[in-house]
């Protein structure tokens, strides 16, 4: 009798059971697809993403050295100037945005990126180091990888939805490649453009391109250049508090340095013949160069960054570097700003050391992160980057830095096409949804509302 009026509840059970075995198959089924599938995808950007940044690497190292060899050619720089501007205001004036066209395609999907922007900014980038502009190289390759990766668009027929996906992917094979940091580079890309904010639906595509966009530049025997394992000392309460105050500085200096770079480039905006900005702002950095009598804050200036983590530098090179570079953009040469700022924070950092009871190479490692973090917005980016370069022991030293220098920067950087996901305090939530570079104005406007009532 026990046995039979049981019949029912096991069969009901299995049925479940059943059931629960056929949604699970179909997820799974569905999760597999979506791996194999994008990871086919990623393979093909990467390829793509990773070919070309070791090309760019390979050029810009070429270029660089010839540079150094002939510093007369910084007299040239107005004349490289007017030939980058002149490409752009002829040939590109639909990608002349660069980082910020890609930015604006993630947040309103419109039109496939062209693909003349990555034979566009290549030429405006080894133009720029070749003639003696300060500037990085990050830049260059993010725009090469959302640009090729989004000519796969038509070809694969993607939705918005995918597209979106696939130019965040570009971007951080882009970054991941050019410096060699697959982890920070897949970061970056899903925590570049909307501050406060990681969208996960596309962090598998994005490790996976910058995975293997990195795995292909090294392929083709580029190498990065190599940092020092930092040697850091126990966390204590007073390294933490030194590490909080230089945090606190180096967000205010990558917060002067978005805030200067955007004013020069509004002032350069008055010449109405845009070839002619870059060559008025090419006489002002050859003119500095020469009076300055060394090469040394033009280029990337990687040595100086490396010699940073050795000895403490002279406290000028890090404001040197930073009015080169703000000027260099500013009035219209190509590049980036990542490198331009890793020699600004690593610089200060290093001077710090003069004055701060911390190693030289701890200091100039959270400087080279941490001023990027606060002028990106990119904090989770920037401290796996550190990691990355500088091993896991300083990762507590570099990780408080960056968000640190994060929160200070406040509402500024050099992304204008960024939009506030949250904001970075709850005083200043009515700014989320909103552009970064719209923010000055939206807060000019309402403190002129009281007078205005009056």
């Amino acid at each position: 009798m026990l046995a039979f009026t049981s019949l029912p509840v096991a069969s009901r059970l299995s049925s479940l059971f059943r059931f629960f075995r056929s949604s699970e198959a179909v997820e799974q089924s569905t999760l597999l697809f979506f791996l194999v599938r994008w990871l086919l995808i990623c393979a093909g950007v990467g390829l793509l993403v990773g070919s070309a940044s070791a090309f760019f690497l390979l050029s810009l190292d070429w270029v660089t050295q010839w540079r150094e060899a002939n510093p007369w050619v910084i007299w040239l720089l107005p004349a490289g100037g007017f030939l980058i501007g002149a490409s752009y205001h002829y040939l590109g004036q639909s990608v002349v945005k660069g980082n910020n066209l890609l930015l604006d395609e993630i947040h309103q999907p419109r039109n496939v990126i062209p693909l003349r922007m990555a034979p566009l900014v290549l030429f405006g980038t080894l133009a720029t180091h070749l003639f003696g502009g300060s500037a990085g190289r990050e830049g260059t390759a993010v725009q090469m990888g959302g640009t090729l990766a989004d000519q796969l668009t038509q070809w694969l027929k993607l939705r918005p939805r995918d597209r979106k996906i696939l130019l965040i992917a570009g971007i951080s094979a882009g970054f991941a490649s050019v410096f060699g940091t697959p982890v920070a580079g897949a970061v970056f890309g899903l925590e570049v453009f909307l501050i406060g904010t990681i969208r996960y639906d596309a962090i598998v595509p994005s490790f996976l391109a910058a995975i293997s966009a990195d795995l292909v530049t090294r392929a083709w025997g580029v190498g990065h250049t190599h940092y020092p394992q930092l040697e850091v000392p126990p966390v204590t309460v007073q390294g933490l508090l030194l590490t909080l105050g230089v945090g606190v500085l180096f967000g205010l200096v990558a917060r002067s340095f978005a805030t200067l770079t955007h004013a020069i480039a509004q002032q350069f905006r008055r010449i109405n013949y845009p070839p002619l900005r870059p060559v008025v702002g090419g006489v002002l950095v050859a003119l500095a160069v020469a009076a300055l009598g060394t090469t040394k804050y033009i280029g990337l200036g990687v040595p100086t960054i490396v010699a940073a983590f050795q000895a403490p530098l002279p406290p000028q090179d890090f404001l040197l570097k930073l009015l080169l570079t703000a000027i260099t953009l500013g009035c219209g040469f190509k590049g980036g700003e990542v490198t331009p700022l890793f020699f600004i924070g690593a610089a200060l950092g290093s001077a710090l050391a003069l004055v701060l009871p911390l190693p030289v190479a701890l200091l100039a490692g959270m400087g080279f992160v941490a001023v990027f973090a606060g002028a990106a917005n990119t904090p989770l980016a920037c401290t796996l980057m550190g990691v990355e370069l500088f091993g896991s022991q300083g990762g507590v030293y570099l990780g408080m830095a960056c968000v640190v220098a994060y929160l200070f920067s406040g509402h500024t950087g050099i992304y204008s096409a960024q939009v506030i996901g949250h904001a970075k305090h709850l005083r200043y939530g009515r700014e989320q949804g909103r552009l970064l570079g719209e923010i000055p104005a939206h807060r000019q406007s309402t403190t002129e509302k009281p007078e205005s009532a009056d």
